[in-house]
């Protein structure tokens, strides 16, 4: 059973999102929060595999809360929801190390399988916001400078994996890219992730945009 707390300031939502998510024979809501305050201490008492998490909360908002519990030594995954015309904060909150963000129109069979796929470690981004997000992320100009010091310490090996990462690919057709081995591109990104400070696959994607890394099949 996937263990999910939904984290958003309306109950109607709540109650809403709580009613598909228990018609799935393999996901469970294990609680609500009102707010971020309330879902980091939900966190620690109910031990949810995954956290839907809402931006736009009084007092303690997702994009807090977000850093919040992903600053814990074992912390669930945690998806945003929100709407689309909110790519700017979604980025933040991708960096602060959510595992990617569901928009609040997307289908109830679609919302079930993204949650799915996000348990099992995979970055989910709902596909209406999908094109607006990475284009916005590849096109900030006042990120790139940034991005591309941060990448200043990587081998060269170390930026095409990377670049892998950025365009989607799992670490099979990394290897596969590269010429190597999967327990190889395995160690590579471990040590990249170190390097650079991500979290996660969501968060060196996005800085592999921003820094306009290519790669050639």
């Amino acid at each position: 059973m996937i263990r999910v707390l939904i984290v958003d300031d309306e109950p109607m939502v709540c109650r809403h999102l709580t009613t598909i998510l228990g018609a799935a024979g393999d996901i469970v809501v294990v609680g609500t929060a009102a707010d971020g305050a309330e879902a980091a201490e939900a966190v620690v008492r109910e031990r949810p595999d995954l956290v839907l998490m809402d931006l736009r909360m009084p007092g303690v908002d997702g994009l807090a809360a977000t850093a919040r519990i992903r600053a814990r030594a074992d912390p669930p995954i945690v998806l945003v929801l929100t709407t689309f015309d909110a790519d700017g904060y979604v980025i933040e909150a991708l960096r602060a190390g959510a595992a990617g963000y569901l928009v609040k129109s997307t289908p109830p069979g679609e919302l079930l399988d993204l949650i799915r796929v996000a348990a099992q470690g995979h970055t989910v981004l709902s596909p209406v916001a999908k094109e607006g997000l990475v284009a916005a992320s590849a096109t900030a100009r006042d990120e790139r400078k940034g991005a591309l010091d941060r990448l200043a310490g990587l081998t060269d090996r170390e930026r095409e994996v990377l670049a892998g990462i950025g365009d989607g690919l799992s670490n099979a057709r990394i290897a596969s890219r590269l010429h190597l081995s999967e327990a190889t591109v395995k160690g590579y990104i471990s040590r990249m992730f170190e390097k650079l400070g991500c979290a996660n696959r969501t968060q060196a994607g996005l800085l592999a945009k921003a820094a306009g890394l290519t790669a050639a099949e």
